[in-house]
């Protein structure tokens, strides 16, 4: 329950950087979605892509609770935003139509980016250095890796009978993206020797 609440609180971080990026969608949008992983990162909350790289024998499941609990929170925040009179939902589809658009397989190898990113960008904000942080979130956006829980809250934003009219093509997709963030998010583990790990 101490996980799923972690990662209830680490959703709604991620989707109030969510928020301001459909409000503000472009580069200063994307420079300001770094608000959630910093608070993340400062917080200590488990989100799966801070987490997938970190889990120790014994813990692979635990990641499972985790992206349920970040999809939760993305839910909060997503029905927040419907009230908002800004043209969030539009965007929010505009974004889901040209992930559809990629397709399941380039839509995984593109997400291994997102993952490597932030792994990297994590490692050294839990060494104090939070520079990465800022720099890393800008990267992923500007280069079209899909970040799985920031596509949950697009996801969720996006109207209704869209959703409902492309229910099954955006349930693979988004599973698709979550295996590439994994893989994304361990490919140090296994390029790098381990005794530099």
């Amino acid at each position: 329950m101490k996980i799923f609440r972690s990662s209830i609180l680490a959703g709604i971080c991620i989707g109030i950087a969510g928020f301001g990026y459909l409000a503000e969608k472009s580069f200063v949008g994307s420079v300001l979605f770094a608000f959630g992983l910093l608070a993340v990162v400062h917080y200590g909350l488990k989100l799966f892509t801070g987490t997938a790289g970190f889990f120790k024998k014994g813990e692979f499941w635990n990641l499972f609770t985790i992206l349920l609990g970040n999809i939760v929170g993305c839910l909060v925040v997503a029905l927040i935003a419907r009230c908002s009179p800004m043209p969030l939902q539009q965007t929010a589809q505009g974004i889901l139509q040209a992930r559809l658009a990629v397709g399941p397989l380039k839509g995984a190898a593109l997400a291994v980016g997102c993952g490597f990113i932030m792994t990297t960008a994590v490692t050294f904000g839990r060494q104090g250095k939070y520079l990465p942080l800022l720099f890393g979130v800008p990267m992923f956006i500007t280069c079209g890796f899909p970040h799985c829980i920031a596509d949950a809250f697009y996801y969720l934003c996006a109207p209704l009978p869209f959703l409902a009219e492309n229910a099954l093509a955006v349930i693979l997709f988004y599973i698709s993206i979550v295996i590439g963030n994994f893989v994304g998010c361990n490919l140090y583990r296994v390029i790098m020797p381990k005794e530099l790990q």
